[in-house]
């Protein structure tokens, strides 16, 4: 086999090793167009697991990158003066000049063909001429660019412009220092390298770097002010560089990593963002998946279709999580008001790849500290501290989630909603939320929505916030009011999701007469008349709501209802007095929430949910969202409940662990308004982190409650709580300790005979 490398990086170089050891037979040649230690940046990190990788695939590179690594446990996050130490992490790092130093001795020692100061022939050249060729050539690969129609690359440049730069002595910890300057926030990133240096990023955001004058200066002028800046950081000692310019990050994101026998490695693939340490770890795993699939496989295609399949999901949940500690530090200065403790929990877990849970286990006393300082009385969970809203205090975090359950006959909630929310209710939530209940006949979503514009519903509810009261003292129990707007008369869940009734439908209404999607029925545009209408049916059914016994009120202004219709530059295209800037297309929307507060009885909270983005271009932005907020703020809302999308069928969201969680945090920061977040948060340990790092002041779980309606008792059962934030109905507490399960070892053997 004969294999073409483009670039000579980490991660072709591995790859170019890996392949020549595992059949000295193959024919492997590296083309680099630089000089063999002309390199990015001064040092690398990589994680434990990485380096399990490299031992068990090759103990020789594996022995070399020992000798020369520096190791540590601890992270400084210096702010405003005070450092917060955070022990038991464990980093190994190494100069990238030696890193590339022990992967050329290996190439050559192994028969690697290395050519350096050559550019590549053309991949088209390549691909003929060899039977595979791996593409490493970088960020800026010139490989993706010739064949972008197959790889169809997205490359995102960020908001941050940040410089590499070294100083001559070692940290003796990971340190993240924050500079509040007169032009704007700036943070550095440190770490060692070697006995004698460490690697030092300035980062700041690109109108700071701006302000600071960084565009009109020469480099060494940079490197100097950098110095300056972090002076107490370094010590007083000067900075270096290394041709060091400054640039903005670049995230890649490739549809697909091969064409025939062309495949993509390493950050021509896919970057994620350096504050996690993971390009050159991402490449090197790169490199070791494909060489394994090179071994396994029988032809190359087969081959290439597995490595892509393996390690495409690995480097998403990675690029996330990377996107997540990109994003936090974009908005750094959001976050510089909160308590010291905070402020460093809120660094350290910003990824959400290090949560609560495992920080505690690396250091127990540092987040036992956060706690104290946040108010968890010894022994409590984050999750399990109380709340409060207006006249309603809850005695934990955790809400149950609007969700539509499809279930009443004419708008009237039955046996199954007793059920439903009265389970969910015995199952320790700080607050049980209704499903959208809607308030008229013509603003359902389909024949199976509850709603609360007949007296008879009003009765019904009734029953069930009644059982809540009694049977479950202490749990809140909310209704969430909405009319579907232009995404009405449709099928059951089931039956086919945002599908036109086949018979039986009724006219729609919206803010603007636009289809939900291909096949919907077409809404009537609202005249003034009817908003007026429809602002009373809403203030109707919260006069019912109120003596139905509801704790708390929702507006349901999200996923593309009617007043989320309002909202949106997409769905709102209204030339009068309702329609056009922000301000115009908040005014019905805001109009509605003054009458229903107006009518809601004063010490009973109100929230409102938004979509804090559209997922589609043109449409609601995070901005737009943080502006959203603070209006309904202003006239009265408790807290914003943020979820996002669903406002248009061409939507493109960005799926992930609590991946709408960043929006709630922007919002609770720049909007100083309480927050809920919601979306993909799953477990206590992730409730906990959001609390305590103050992305949120309260969690909303749906589907984890329909898996497991005493969700909440079972997580204080996990974590040994017992205290004031959870209550055990009287009837289960025997079941309030996990069930004892069949035996899963073995006795050991008295005696073993060698």
């Amino acid at each position: 086999m004969k294999v073409a490398i483009i670039g000579g990086g980490p991660g072709g170089l591995y790859a170019a090793a890996l392949l020549k050891r595992l059949d000295p037979e193959r024919d492997v040649r590296v083309w680099e167009r630089n000089a063999p230690d002309e390199t990015f940046g001064f040092g690398v990190v990589l994680s434990d697991e990485t380096l399990g990788g490299i031992e068990h695939a090759d103990p020789v590179v594996y022995g070399a990158l020992q000798r020369d690594f520096v190791r540590w446990d601890d992270i400084d996050i210096v702010h405003r003066g005070v450092t917060h130490r955070s022990g038991g992490h464990g980093f190994a790092a190494l100069g990238r000049r030696r890193l590339l130093e022990i992967l050329h001795d290996r190439c050559r020692s192994l028969g690697v063909e290395l050519g350096f100061r050559t550019e590549a022939p053309h991949p088209d050249t390549l691909s003929t001429e060899y039977d595979l060729v791996i593409a490493a050539d970088g960020v800026h690969s010139t490989t993706r660019d010739t064949y972008a129609d197959v790889f169809a690359p997205r490359v995102t440049a960020h908001r941050c412009r940040y410089i590499w730069l070294a100083a001559d002595f070692p940290f003796d910890a990971f340190r993240f220092e924050i500079a509040e300057t007169e032009h704007g926030v700036m943070q550095l990133h440190g770490y060692p390298y070697a006995a004698d240096a460490s690697t030092v990023i300035v980062e700041m955001r690109e109108e700071v770097w701006k302000a600071a004058g960084f565009d009109e200066v020469t480099p060494q002028e940079s490197v100097d002010r950098c110095a300056k800046i972090f002076a107490e950081a370094l010590r007083g000692r000067p900075l270096r560089s290394n041709n060091s310019a400054w640039t903005v990050f670049r995230t890649v994101v490739n549809d697909r990593w091969s064409h025939g026998n062309v495949v993509l490695l390493g950050d021509a693939a896919h970057t994620a963002h350096f504050s996690i340490g993971s390009g050159t770890k991402l490449a090197v795993e790169d490199a070791l998946a494909l060489a394994a699939c090179l071994a396994e496989q029988p032809d190359v295609p087969r081959a290439l279709a597995a490595y892509e399949e393996e390690r495409k999901p690995v480097v998403a949940s990675t690029q996330r999580a990377a996107r997540a500690s990109l994003d936090w530090f974009e908005n750094l200065r959001l976050y510089l008001d909160q308590p010291p403790r905070q402020f460093a929990f809120n660094l350290l877990t910003r990824s959400r790849r290090v949560t609560h849970d495992n920080l505690r286990l690396r250091d127990a006393h540092f987040t036992e500290a956060v706690e104290r300082e946040f108010g968890c009385p010894p022994g409590t969970p984050p999750m399990f501290t109380p709340f409060r809203l207006r006249g309603l205090t809850l005695r934990n975090r955790v809400v149950v989630s609007p969700m539509d359950m499809y279930s009443a006959t004419d708008g009237v909630p039955g046996d199954f909603h007793l059920v439903h929310l009265g389970a969910r209710a015995l199952g320790g939530a700080g607050l049980v939320m209704t499903e959208m209940v809607c308030v008229s006949e013509e603003g359902r979503i389909t024949p199976g929505c509850a709603g609360l514009y007949t007296g008879r519903q009003a009765e019904a509810w009734r029953r069930i916030t009644d059982f809540v009261h009694t049977r479950a003292p202490g749990t809140a129990v909310g209704v969430q009011l909405g009319h579907s707007g232009r995404k009405g008369s449709t099928k059951l869940m089931w039956e086919g999701m945002d599908e036109p009734l086949p018979r039986g439908n009724w006219p729609l209404v919206a803010a603007s007469p636009l289809p939900y999607k291909p096949g919907s029925q077409l809404p009537r545009e609202l005249s003034r008349a009817q908003l007026t209408d429809i602002r009373e049916q809403f203030t109707a059914a919260a006069w019912r709501a109120a003596r139905a016994g509801f704790d708390l009120l929702e507006l349901h202004c999200a996923h593309g209802y009617l007043l989320s219709g309002f909202l949106s530059p997409l769905t709102n295209r209204r030339t009068d007095a309702y329609g056009g800037s922000l301000q115009r297309r908040l005014r019905f929307p805001l109009e509605v929430f003054d009458a229903v507060r107006a009518v809601w009885p004063a010490e009973r909270p109100m929230t409102v949910r938004i979509s804090a983005t559209d997922w589609a271009e043109g449409g609601t932005t995070a901005e737009d969202a943080v502006e959203i907020a603070r209006a309904f703020a202003a006239h009265g809302a408790d807290a914003i409940d943020v979820s996002t999308g669903q406002v248009v069928a061409e939507e493109r969201p960005e799926f992930g662990r609590s991946y709408q969680t960043p929006f709630a945090d922007r919002i609770r920061h720049a909007a100083r308004v309480p927050v809920i977040a919601v979306g993909a948060i799953s477990s206590w340990d992730d409730v906990n982190s959001l609390i305590l790092a103050g992305r949120t002041d309260l969690c909303a779980l749906g589907r984890p409650h329909l898996y497991d309606p005493h969700w909440t008792l079972h997580a204080a059962a996990e974590q040994g709580y017992e205290g004031p934030g959870v209550a055990w109905p009287a009837p289960y507490r025997a079941g309030s300790r996990r069930p004892q399960t069949g035996r899963t070892d073995a006795p050991r053997p008295r005696l073993s005979l060698s």
